[in-house]
């Protein structure tokens, strides 16, 4: 069985004020094509099909439109709810859409009950995992303590359990949402940290035939049967060396998974320039980046004037300007943001317990803080939810 699998659409979201839905549209066309071109079996999309719960018009008409695409050309489609997606909506009228051959799975109760699809070799079951906030799926999967290993490992005994039961050689692939370790993560992923703890061992998925990852936003290979597609679409600089692309994953007839890129179309090049503003202004070996959308980071140590203008009179499409002066980490001057660069809501916490008393927060209160962080990032989960 040939499937193709990709994630982290984002409909609806744009990059530095610049709207993506054209190019978002542009990618669903290329996914239609590659689905007939390439004699696909099954589309799988592992969550994230969203940028956010209560997405606008126009991504929600782009969605409706991929459905109808998809639908038409017969190819069974299995999606799953990602982060940022709101379940319950993109869930509606799953029963229904079910009938046209796309499968929408967002209930994390059905974790267990696969999408059973067939070729000459015999049944391959599709496990959908939804991304599971610990926080909310707690009970569900009656875990003592939430967690993302836990309520993941707690799915994944139900799909093992369903499996068993199922006539031998029976394919399976499991597609879910998550931060599994050994993933390289970018800047455009929401945090899921849980417990100062977002990522889980690829382990947990041991027993099936392939893994279908979203979340992360680079395409990777964890293992041969564990891979993230990546977005099909850059969402933030930090992007800019990735190459954006599906997976072509051919299942043979006992398991054995082959697999190979095909690359999305790219709207525009990214590019991350750096150093004092009258070097990147004459240096030659920048000329290739002027088409590019652009990301300057400005070294002077003084800022100097007219600084985006300047820029965008040889770099017109510039997005993105940053200011660090070169300094050493400890100089008095430098800024209350660069100093907190890089550092976890957490390390920030405890740094501020420190300058308070002159001492930092033993374990105990180490615990008591990522409990508040925890609590306050599972009441926004919950609040977004509802929404």
């Amino acid at each position: 069985m040939r499937l193709l699998h990709t994630s982290d659409w984002h409909l609806g979201r744009s990059f530095h004020r610049v709207g993506m839905l054209d190019a978002q549209s542009d990618f669903i066309g290329h996914l239609v094509t590659t689905v007939r071109e390439h004699a696909v079996d099954a589309v799988v999309v592992s969550g994230d099909v969203y940028d956010r719960a209560v997405p606008p018009l126009g991504a929600v008409e782009l969605f409706d439109d991929a459905l109808h695409r998809l639908a038409e050309l017969g190819v069974p489609t299995v999606m799953i709810s990602g982060n940022h997606d709101s379940a319950r909506r993109l869930g509606v009228g799953a029963g229904l859409i079910d009938r046209a051959g796309i499968h929408l799975r967002t209930e994390p109760a059905a974790c267990g009950t696969p999408v059973v699809l067939a070729d000459a070799h015999g049944d391959v079951a599709f496990y959908g995992l939804p991304y599971l906030e610990p926080a909310l799926v707690k009970d569900e999967f009656a875990v003592p303590k939430p967690g993302h290993e836990a309520v993941l490992a707690a799915a994944m005994e139900r799909v093992r359990a369903d499996l068993a039961g199922r006539a031998s050689g029976t394919r399976s692939v499991v597609l879910a949402h998550a931060f599994v370790t050994g993933g390289e993560a970018s800047d455009s992923e929401r945090d899921i940290t849980v417990g100062g703890v977002a990522a889980v061992p690829a382990g947990v998925f041991d027993g099936v035939d392939y893994v279908a990852l979203g979340h992360l936003h680079g395409c990777q290979t964890i293992t041969e049967r564990v891979r993230y597609s990546g977005s099909p679409l850059a969402y933030s600089f930090s992007e800019a060396e990735h190459r954006k692309s599906m997976w072509l994953v051919d299942l043979d007839a006992d398991g054995t998974v082959t697999a190979e890129r095909v690359d999305c179309p790219v709207p525009r090049a990214l590019a991350r320039v750096r150093g004092p503003l009258e070097r990147l202004l004459a240096d030659p070996a920048l000329a290739r980046h002027e088409e590019a959308w652009v990301e300057a980071t400005l070294t002077d140590p003084v800022r100097p004037a007219d600084p985006m203008a300047r820029l965008t009179e040889r770099f017109p499409h510039t997005l993105s300007l940053v200011f660090d002066p070169e300094r050493a980490p400890d100089d008095p001057g430098l800024s209350y943001a660069a100093r907190l660069a890089d550092r976890s809501d957490q390390q920030i916490a405890e740094d501020f317990v420190a300058h308070v008393r002159g001492a930092g927060p033993d374990e105990r209160e180490r615990d008591v803080l990522r409990d508040a962080f925890d609590a306050v990032r599972a009441d926004d989960a919950v609040r977004e939810v509802a929404r």
